[in-house]
């Protein structure tokens, strides 16, 4: 069966955190990928930040530059960090050992902006990904268009909680869904 037609039985759940959302000027700093069932139980999860010179580090925007210094996520990836070359190798090696060919389906809050990055930085990650995504964000336009509902979130800007917060609202309004009272539309 060719893999645009084989039915996903995972989820690669990833966040980037990043010094901008430009791809061809900007860096990821952090990276949290979370593989899932459908049920969304975790089957496996990795975290890393990832080293960059000082120079690197000064050219991210400002919103940037305050948000991840003040989150500790500057401070952690230089004491911490290892060379994108390394990440970007642990995460091919996780994402092939857990799909075992099956092509990953990318899953997370405007996925969108993190594939332009993984595309960019990562080429051996984006061959191994589904051209399908599941996208958390494209369901809260419709909850929130459709029927009113707001999932408030946390906006902790660091990619495991963030991740974890993704996975979380998806499970909401699917539940919500679910309940027949709640089916009335948003007026």
């Amino acid at each position: 069966m060719s893999p645009k037609f084989a039915i996903p039985t995972k989820l690669l759940w990833i966040d980037l955190e990043m010094t901008g959302l430009d791809p061809s000027r900007d860096v990821i700093l952090e990276i949290a990928a979370v593989i899932t069932d459908f049920s969304f139980r975790s089957l496996t999860q990795y975290e890393r930040t990832i080293r960059h010179s000082d120079a690197v580090l000064e050219r991210a925007n400002a919103w940037s530059k305050q948000q991840h210094t003040s989150s500790g996520l500057i401070e952690r990836l230089r004491s911490e960090g290892k060379p994108q070359a390394d990440v970007q190798t642990e995460l091919a090696t996780l994402i092939s050992h857990h799909f075992a060919g099956e092509p990953a389906i990318l899953a997370g809050n405007s996925i969108h902006s993190d594939r332009s990055f993984i595309k960019h930085w990562w080429p051996d990650v984006e061959k191994l990904l589904h051209y399908r995504m599941l996208d958390v964000s494209s369901l809260k336009v419709y909850m929130q268009g459709r029927y009113g509902v707001i999932f408030e979130k946390k906006e902790a800007h660091r990619a495991f909680d963030d991740i974890q917060e993704s996975i979380a609202e998806w499970q909401y309004y699917m539940t919500w869904l679910q309940n027949p009272k709640n089916r009335e539309p948003h007026q």
